[in-house]
Protein backbone atom coordinates (compact mmCIF):
# COMPACT_ATOMS: atom_id res chain seq x y z
CA UNK A 1 0.00 0.00 0.00
CA UNK A 2 1.03 3.48 -0.17
CA UNK A 3 0.18 6.84 1.74
CA UNK A 4 1.14 10.55 1.12
CA UNK A 5 2.47 11.63 4.59
CA UNK A 6 3.28 15.01 4.69
CA UNK A 7 3.74 15.10 1.19
CA UNK A 8 5.99 12.15 0.99
CA UNK A 9 4.89 8.35 -0.70
CA UNK A 10 5.01 6.25 2.22
CA UNK A 11 4.62 2.74 1.26
CA UNK A 12 4.55 -0.47 3.72
CA UNK A 13 2.76 -4.09 4.42
CA UNK A 14 0.56 -3.99 6.96
CA UNK A 15 -1.55 -6.81 8.78
CA UNK A 16 -5.29 -5.73 8.37
CA UNK A 17 -5.56 -4.52 11.78
CA UNK A 18 -2.92 -1.75 12.15
CA UNK A 19 -4.28 1.29 12.76
CA UNK A 20 -2.66 4.47 11.09
CA UNK A 21 -1.80 6.09 14.21
CA UNK A 22 0.59 2.84 14.72
CA UNK A 23 1.60 3.13 11.17
CA UNK A 24 2.60 6.77 11.47
CA UNK A 25 4.31 6.18 14.82
CA UNK A 26 6.25 3.00 15.09
CA UNK A 27 6.64 2.71 10.98
CA UNK A 28 7.71 5.61 10.21
CA UNK A 29 8.52 7.33 13.43
CA UNK A 30 5.88 10.40 12.93
CA UNK A 31 5.31 10.98 17.26
CA UNK A 32 4.00 14.28 17.20
CA UNK A 33 0.47 12.21 16.75
CA UNK A 34 -0.09 10.95 20.38
CA UNK A 35 -2.10 7.68 21.06
CA UNK A 36 -4.38 8.51 24.40
CA UNK A 37 -7.33 6.45 24.98
CA UNK A 38 -7.13 4.18 21.91
CA UNK A 39 -10.88 4.20 21.24
CA UNK A 40 -11.04 7.73 19.69
CA UNK A 41 -12.40 9.56 22.83
CA UNK A 42 -9.85 12.00 23.51
CA UNK A 43 -8.64 13.47 19.99
CA UNK A 44 -5.38 13.09 20.90
CA UNK A 45 -4.47 10.94 17.63
CA UNK A 46 -6.30 13.59 15.10
CA UNK A 47 -4.74 13.75 11.66
CA UNK A 48 -6.00 15.12 8.72
CA UNK A 49 -6.85 12.60 5.85
CA UNK A 50 -7.61 14.22 2.79
CA UNK A 51 -7.74 17.03 4.89
CA UNK A 52 -10.66 16.07 6.82
CA UNK A 53 -10.04 15.76 11.13
CA UNK A 54 -9.74 12.04 11.89
CA UNK A 55 -8.58 10.32 14.66
CA UNK A 56 -6.11 7.71 13.59
CA UNK A 57 -6.54 5.23 16.88
CA UNK A 58 -9.62 4.43 14.60
CA UNK A 59 -8.54 4.47 11.05
CA UNK A 60 -7.17 1.51 9.59
CA UNK A 61 -4.59 1.91 7.84
CA UNK A 62 -5.31 0.22 4.90
CA UNK A 63 -8.56 2.66 4.68
CA UNK A 64 -5.68 5.26 3.98
CA UNK A 65 -3.76 3.31 1.32
CA UNK A 66 -3.76 5.78 -1.83
CA UNK A 67 -4.73 9.30 -0.25
CA UNK A 68 -2.61 11.81 2.16
CA UNK A 69 -2.81 12.11 5.70
CA UNK A 70 -1.00 15.27 7.66
CA UNK A 71 0.34 15.48 10.70
CA UNK A 72 1.23 18.02 13.23
CA UNK A 73 4.88 17.50 11.49
CA UNK A 74 3.32 18.22 8.45
CA UNK A 75 1.95 21.65 9.22
CA UNK A 76 5.57 22.92 10.84
CA UNK A 77 8.95 21.83 11.71
CA UNK A 78 10.14 23.60 15.69
CA UNK A 79 12.85 26.05 13.31
CA UNK A 80 9.57 26.87 11.34
CA UNK A 81 6.47 26.55 13.27
CA UNK A 82 2.92 26.98 10.95
CA UNK A 83 0.74 29.92 11.60
CA UNK A 84 -1.42 27.97 13.39
CA UNK A 85 1.49 26.33 15.67
CA UNK A 86 2.95 29.71 16.32
CA UNK A 87 -0.53 31.20 17.59
CA UNK A 88 -0.99 28.25 19.96
CA UNK A 89 2.61 29.22 21.40
CA UNK A 90 1.86 32.98 21.46
CA UNK A 91 -2.03 32.40 22.66
CA UNK A 92 -0.97 30.02 24.97
CA UNK A 93 -3.05 27.21 23.55
CA UNK A 94 -1.05 24.05 25.66
CA UNK A 95 -0.03 22.88 29.00
CA UNK A 96 0.97 19.67 29.39
CA UNK A 97 1.33 19.19 25.39
CA UNK A 98 -0.45 15.59 25.43
CA UNK A 99 -3.40 17.22 23.68
CA UNK A 100 -1.50 19.86 21.63
CA UNK A 101 -1.29 17.86 18.09
CA UNK A 102 -4.87 17.35 17.92
CA UNK A 103 -6.00 20.02 18.90
CA UNK A 104 -3.55 22.00 16.29
CA UNK A 105 -4.69 19.89 13.37
CA UNK A 106 -8.46 20.62 14.19
CA UNK A 107 -7.90 24.59 14.55
CA UNK A 108 -5.71 24.01 11.44
CA UNK A 109 -8.59 22.15 9.67
CA UNK A 110 -11.52 25.06 10.69
CA UNK A 111 -8.99 27.64 9.35
CA UNK A 112 -8.56 25.82 6.53
CA UNK A 113 -12.27 26.01 5.67
CA UNK A 114 -13.53 28.76 7.44
CA UNK A 115 -10.57 31.50 7.93
CA UNK A 116 -12.98 33.63 10.50
CA UNK A 117 -14.19 31.19 12.94
CA UNK A 118 -16.77 32.13 15.64
CA UNK A 119 -16.16 30.54 19.05
CA UNK A 120 -18.35 28.31 18.57
CA UNK A 121 -17.35 27.05 15.49
CA UNK A 122 -13.82 26.84 17.21
CA UNK A 123 -15.99 24.67 20.35
CA UNK A 124 -17.20 22.53 17.77
CA UNK A 125 -14.25 22.36 15.81
CA UNK A 126 -12.35 21.11 18.74
CA UNK A 127 -15.28 19.19 20.35
CA UNK A 128 -13.36 15.84 20.11
CA UNK A 129 -10.25 16.70 21.32
CA UNK A 130 -9.89 16.41 25.05
CA UNK A 131 -7.51 18.59 27.25
CA UNK A 132 -7.16 17.17 31.05
CA UNK A 133 -5.33 20.40 32.12
CA UNK A 134 -7.94 22.65 30.69
CA UNK A 135 -6.30 24.58 28.45
CA UNK A 136 -9.50 25.59 26.31
CA UNK A 137 -9.14 29.32 26.82
CA UNK A 138 -5.56 29.13 25.43
CA UNK A 139 -7.24 27.03 22.12
CA UNK A 140 -9.99 29.81 21.50
CA UNK A 141 -7.27 32.53 21.58
CA UNK A 142 -4.55 30.89 19.89
CA UNK A 143 -7.61 30.49 16.97
CA UNK A 144 -8.23 34.16 17.35
CA UNK A 145 -4.71 35.52 16.75
CA UNK A 146 -4.58 33.12 13.90
CA UNK A 147 -7.60 34.18 11.84
CA UNK A 148 -6.67 37.50 12.52
CA UNK A 149 -3.28 36.79 11.06
CA UNK A 150 -2.71 34.16 9.35
CA UNK A 151 -3.85 32.52 5.66
CA UNK A 152 -4.04 29.11 6.20
CA UNK A 153 -3.51 26.50 2.98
Amino acid sequence: MAITVNGELRKGLFEARTTLAEALRETWGLTGTKIGCDRGACGSCTVLLDGTPVNSCLTLVHDADGRAVTTIEGLGSPESLSPIQRAFVEGDGMQCGFCTPGMVVSAHALLARKPAPTESDVRTAVSGNLCRCGTYPGVFAACEIAKKGVRHA
